[in-house]
């Protein structure tokens, strides 16, 4: 089990926070926490034309309870005008989204 690691860069009106290890059920509000205080930030910004980037190439795992946190996230997003787009998506993960009906929503 490998645990969950969020690093968070801010970089020309981006805010890239990059996922590693495993998203599941034990780490998922961990994950929510800061994507909403992220997502507070951007609605605070000057210009409010911050982008939100959930980069996922160092994921390991992720069950429906991650799932379930990344369309919560792209629902809030949405409600406060920020972009938010996933990159670095595994092919195991791509699948899972695609398999659920979630990659066009959140890719």
């Amino acid at each position: 089990m490998e645990p969950l690691q969020l690093t968070t860069t801010r970089r020309n009106g981006t805010l890239t926070v990059s996922v590693s290890g495993e998203l599941d059920i034990a780490t998922t509000e961990r994950l929510r926490a800061h994507l909403l205080d992220l997502l507070q930030e951007a609605g605070r910004a000057p210009h409010k034309q911050v982008a939100l980037v959930i980069e996922m190439s160092r994921l390991t795992f992720i069950d429906a309870a991650g799932l379930g946190i990344l369309v919560s996230a792209r629902n809030h997003a949405q409600a406060q005008q920020v972009p938010l787009r996933l990159t670095g998506v595994p092919p195991a993960v791509r699948r899972l989204l695609r398999i659920t009906g979630l990659e066009a929503r959140l890719t």
